[in-house]
Order: structure tokens, then C-alpha cells, then sequence
């Protein structure tokens, strides 16, 4: 009689040991990865690599004409000296072209790289929803 009633007090503890350690590791997602999970999985992962996506691609555009300015200032004696109109057109062409390929870089790598920190943000989410479950149902199971 003795050890039933220890026993149901033993399990009782571990019960309440395993739902202390899930309620921590839920507290330390919260407060860590947790704020910006929430903040990306409140999104479409299609929304969310477009808005980045976009983004992207304006402060490329920022930089390419930032380092075409200042490139332009710094060899603007040496094109004065060598000016031609096919120089013109090409130095037009290769900036133009130039502009597309990195754009068009910088949109396929960021696309891919947010649409995986999306995935992922996901999946965390998931788990700690799951977690979360867990720890109602040991609630529910206690109070039965």
C-alpha cells in the first residue's frame, strides 16, 4: 500500500518536471527567436519574400546609381578626353546591362533567401504550437 501511494506521488513529480522544462523551453523561445518568428509567420511566404524581394532591388538600384556617380565623377576627364559616340553606346550598353544582371542576381538570391527564413520561422512556429498543445494536455491531464 506504502509504495502504490509513493509511486503515484513519483509520477506525479515527473509529470510536473517534464511540464516545468516544456514551460521554459516555450518562455526561451518567446523570448528569443520567438518575437521575430511570430512577426514573419504572420505573413504569406510568397508576401514576405516579395515585400524583401522589392525591397532588395530599390537599395540595389540606390547603390548602382551611387557607385555609377561616383565612378563617373572619378574618370569623368578621361571620357571627355576619349569622346565618341560608339564609346557613348557602349559605355551605355555595359551600364544598362550591367544594372539587369545585377538585379535580376540580387532578386533571385534574396527571394531564395527569404522564402527559406520564412520556411523555417514556420516550422519553429509549429513546433512551439505543438509544444504548447503538449502542456494544455498535461494541464488537462492533472486536473482529471
Amino acid at each position: 500500500m506504502m509504495f502504490n501511494y509513493m509511486n503515484r506521488n513519483l509520477r506525479w513529480i515527473m509529470l510536473d518536471e517534464r511540464r516545468v522544462k516544456l514551460m521554459t523551453q516555450l518562455a526561451f523561445y518567446e523570448q528569443t527567436q520567438g518575437k521575430q518568428d511570430f512577426k514573419i509567420s504572420e505573413y504569406y511566404r510568397k508576401d514576405y519574400a516579395g515585400m524583401h524581394t522589392i525591397c532588395s532591388i530599390l537599395w540595389v538600384t540606390v547603390g548602382y546609381v551611387c557607385a555609377l556617380a561616383l565612378i563617373f565623377l572619378a574618370g569623368m576627364e578621361s571620357l571627355m578626353a576619349k569622346m565618341s559616340n560608339g564609346l557613348i553606346i557602349t559605355l551605355g550598353l555595359a551600364v544598362v546591362i550591367g544594372y539587369f544582371v545585377l538585379v535580376i542576381a540580387y532578386a533571385v538570391i534574396t527571394s531564395h533567401v527569404y522564402n527559406l527564413r520564412h520556411k523555417k520561422a514556420r516550422q519553429r512556429v509549429k513546433k512551439y504550437n505543438h509544444n504548447l498543445t503538449r502542456l494544455l494536455k498535461m494541464y488537462e491531464k492533472e486536473n482529471k
